[in-house]
């Protein structure tokens, strides 16, 4: 059996005691190393050597005083000799020896002093011999029997990274047969002793200390080690045994349901106890909530985070939504009373009123958030009404609490974080409230407050949790799951939520929240606001959410952040471009709060404006629909080809070059290819056309017939219908749009860190993939129009994304745009200054539009000549707006909104 720390500490003071007036190194050396060893209860002979001889790097020999090896080197010597040349020599000793036997520590003594080396770590302690007792812990390595177990001075801070430790733990755990329920139940809790013994609810390390005190060095008894202390833990201090050893009999009684549940013990390895180890070594007093979430997300497998939809978020961003949800009132209200001590105690009292609910809480990461937010803000209101008065019980002042937070979740273990995460956010907010006071405040034990439940959000009333009247705020992030993925059970839940409501199947998941807080806050004044993925604000799911939500319930928003990269606490996942959208039922104050950002990672600017719509513009409510043809006097725009032939019609430079050397009479029948890549980043392809070949000259080149009967084959043996129909017309494309003249190319996705979106005109013999847009017969003044500063901003604002590109769609952008009513002598002018880009682009052959709409790398001549147009197309539209982006696509909303009437 292991040593304790209390038996160790006794006989390293016994042992001070014994040697305190010794001198000599020669006489007393080796029975000073023999009585220190027996500490640990371990036997020198066993395991280490007096006077180990190592030669020198020049031939000579010297002699290690007691060598350990791989673990430990000691050089003695007498009283008053110094210890920095023992050290060096002992240093020298170690590098000398083989890569295998360099030991983890040094220890150098004088008999009246010593200093030990961690190696591995790099730190250094010295002290007298009486004081052995006291630094103990710098021998844990002997003690524990594991000579890769060792206390830091100072714990390292619980990290994202550091979290994984606790995953990897999990996943041995789980790959050994441990799994399900009981797997995250026991995880939970070892997530709350580690926190618990760094932040005074336990004694310093009293949890891992006594588990690794009292379990082997092979781990086989240290479930059954953990399984006592959790016994323990759930047991009032009354009811306890008086057998119970003390360092058990200490612990306090917790409750709150975290120790209630009987689990089995885990069959713990070697590997297990040193990663169990590593998770005790952190510190994780200050441990942020969103790092619960990344734990959460370290155990779960890849597979089920996308089918839940679950991401996890900083605090930082957090912020971004409760504090234009409520935090940024509330402080602007302590300020303006926190001078008048009757208006702040009733202040006060209201902070205790107000509940806040997470209909999609995860691991709880907003509601702890909150939490910690909300109870710094009462120990500001505490300095002030309670300064300089002796209080003996702390509790008594504290009114906000955890039961004021009420969270809804799918999934049992993040439900099971979020209740330990919340318990630890008040334990760590009353150490602080303790701290004003000068005193230690631990709410202990835990009470069963109830309101963190696991059920299904979208099919629950959320009143049964929590009537509307009660709830003063609703705020989170629910799943991102896209309309295309998802499950027929999260259809089903959509269906329900937008009975009556049309094109939900186009809706994103999240969108459900949306509508049922908005259904749930009818007749109250409950505010809302959730994270989501932009696509809810741009595109076609613009009308089909909101115009049931503003239209049919009343839905106002009352702040927003428009897009911006959405970062996460946790490791491996990837970033999501969002938005926030706070929202209410009842009017407020005339001025809303719109933040942009400059770039998806910039800081945010907020604007008081005076309405937001559901594009997140300053800007009237209109929907725009799509629709099939445009809304003002223009040509149509139409996709290119789409081939389905499996790429066998389809050349690089070098593939058609090989092709034409086995079928040379091919040549007439390639043609240029473009798609949206290859337009702009200048790269060749080329399309084997044989749709009007004459069936004898095909018959007479068999590479082409050859690439034909390909193209059959892989039509008839599609799941479609449609495709298997065309196998009958292997040399036709299934779309083919073939303009006689000129035609203006749009790509159908571009870049967002482009000011404009490069657009073309090509020629009849080049052919374009559906990839991009046509517009045929398109003249040189449509082209200017859509090159413009003024359709580009219509685009970002009413378009689609492809994660955070661009994605252009002719129903949606080009159909709905509210085209300029010119002059025929404006025209002239505006197609002088589009003429003008052209020729400017064609002064850099060798660029591409990749590198000349590169922002960084863009000619300050094309800048000037965009510019130019910019302000022919301003004058057009009779404004003058300065390339002011806000007013530009306020202006266009106005004239839809006429035009589409």
């Amino acid at each position: 059996m292991t040593v304790s720390t209390t038996e160790a500490r006794a006989r390293a003071q016994s042992f001070s005691n014994e040697w305190a007036d010794e001198t000599n190194e020669r006489a007393e050396s080796q029975s000073f190393w023999e009585h220190f060893f027996r500490i640990f209860d371990l036997e020198r002979r066993h395991f280490a050597r007096f006077e180990n001889r190592v030669q020198y790097l020049d031939g000579g020999n010297g002699y290690i005083d007691v060598f350990w090896p791989g673990v430990l080197l000691c050089e003695q010597k007498s009283a008053g000799r110094s210890l920095e040349v023992a050290f060096g020599q002992a240093l020298t000793y170690a590098q000398t020896l083989p890569p295998d036997q360099v030991p983890g520590h040094i220890v150098v003594s004088d008999f009246a002093n010593m200093k030990v080396y961690d190696l591995d770590a790099g730190k250094m302690r010295e002290f007298p011999l009486g004081e052995l007792a006291d630094n103990i812990e710098l021998f844990d390595f002997i003690r524990l029997g594991d000579t890769s177990l060792r206390w830091d001075d100072e714990q390292a801070e619980a990290s994202v990274q550091a979290c994984g430790t606790l995953a990897e733990l999990h996943d041995r755990i789980e790959a050994a047969g441990y799994r399900g329920h009981k797997l995250e139940v026991f995880m939970v809790r070892l997530l709350f002793c580690f926190f618990a013994e760094d932040t005074g609810i336990f004694a310093s390390r009293q949890f891992s200390r006594y588990v690794l005190e009292h379990s082997e060095s092979s781990g086989a008894d240290m479930g059954s080690v953990i399984g006592s202390i959790f016994e323990v833990l759930d047991t009032p201090e009354s009811e306890r045994m008086t057998t119970l050893r003390e360092d058990l009999r200490t612990l306090p009684y917790v409750n709150g349901g975290v120790f209630s549940e009987r689990i089995p013990n885990v069959d713990f390895d070697a590997e297990m106890r040193l990663a169990f180890w590593e998770c005790a070594r952190l510190n994780w007093s200050d441990i942020a909530p969103s790092i619960f979430g990344s734990i959460f997300q370290g155990v779960m497998d890849s597979g089920q985070r996308r089918a839940e939809g679950a991401h996890y978020t900083s605090e930082e961003n957090i912020r971004k939504l409760i504090g234009p949800l409520f935090l940024d009132d509330l402080y602007a209200e302590f300020v303006a009373i926190k001078n008048d001590k009757y208006k702040l105690k009733r202040f006060h009292t209201n902070l205790a009123n107000l509940r806040f609910l997470d209909p999609a809480c995860g691991s709880g990461n907003f509601l702890t958030t909150a939490y910690k937010e909300l109870r710094h803000l009462e120990d500001q209101v505490l300095e002030i009404l309670w300064n300089g008065q002796t209080v003996l019980d702390v509790g008594v002042l504290v009114k906000v609490n955890v039961g004021q937070f009420y969270g809804i979740e799918l999934l049992e273990f993040p439900s099971q974080i979020a209740r330990v995460a919340i318990w630890l956010a008040d334990h760590q907010a009353n150490r602080r409230t303790g701290a004003l006071f000068g005193t230690f405040y631990r709410n202990l034990p835990l009470k069963e407050y109830g309101h963190i439940i696991q059920s299904n959000a979208l099919t629950m009333d959320w009143a049964d949790l929590i009537q509307p009247a009660d709830c003063s705020y609703i705020m989170g992030n629910p799943p991102f799951i896209g309309a295309r993925y998802q499950t027929p059970e999260q259809k089903a839940e959509m269906a329900s939520v937008f009975a009556g409501v049309r094109n939900w199947g186009d809706i994103d998941y999240v969108g459900a929240w949306y509508m049922k807080a908005a259904k749930y806050v009818q007749g109250v004044s409950t505010r809302c606001a959730f994270v989501s993925t932009n696509s809810i604000c741009q595109g076609e799911q613009v009308a089909n959410l909101w115009a049931p939500l503003m239209k049919g319930l009343g839905v106002h928003i009352d702040f927003a952040h428009r897009t911006f990269r959405w970062s996460s606490e946790a490791r491996g996942t990837a970033h999501v471009y969002c938005v926030i959208v706070g929202f209410s039922t009842t009017k407020r104050a005339p001025s809303r709060t719109l933040f942009s950002y400059s770039t998806p990672d910039a800081q945010p600017v907020d604007a008081s404006v005076a309405h937001i719509n559901a594009y997140l513009v300053d800007a009237p409510d209109v929907f725009i629909y799509k629709r099939s043809r445009p809304l003002c006097n223009v040509p149509p725009m139409g996709i290119g080809n789409k081939p389905i032939d499996d790429g066998n019609y389809l050349f690089t430079e070098d593939e058609k070059d090989a092709f034409l050397q086995i079928e040379p009479e091919a040549a007439p029948y390639f043609h240029p290819w473009l798609g949206s890549k290859e337009f702009i980043n200048g790269f060749t392809r080329w399309c084997l056309w044989l749709g009007d070949c004459p069936p004898q000259v095909l018959r007479s080149m068999p590479a082409c017939l050859a690439r034909v009967a390909a193209v059959r084959e892989f039509r008839l043996a599609s799941r479609s219908a449609v495709t298997r129909a065309l196998a009958d017309t292997p040399t036709r494309f299934h779309v083919e749009n073939f303009p006689a003249g000129d035609s203006i190319l749009v790509p159908k996705v571009s870049s967002e860190r482009r000011e404009y979106v490069p657009i073309g005109i090509v020629g009849p013999e080049t052919f374009c993939s559906d990839l991009v847009f046509l517009v045929p017969n398109g003249t040189l003044f449509h082209f200017a129009v859509l090159t413009s500063e003024f359709h580009n901003a219509w685009m970002r604002h009413v378009a689609g994304r492809l994660e955070s590109r661009y994605r252009y769609s002719a129903g949606v952008v080009y159909n709905t745009f509210p085209w300029p009513n010119v002059e025929e002598t404006r025209i002239s002018n505006i197609e002088q200054a589009a003429g003008e880009i052209l020729a400017v682009r064609a002064l850099y052959p060798e660029s591409t539009l990749a590198d000349l709409y590169d922002p960084l790398t863009m000619p300050a001549s094309l800048r000037r000549a965009h510019r130019t147009l910019d302000l022919e197309i301003e004058n057009a539209y009779g404004v003058a707006f300065h390339g002011d982006e806000t007013k530009i696509v306020a202006h266009l909303f106005d004239i839809y909104a006429q035009l589409a009437k």
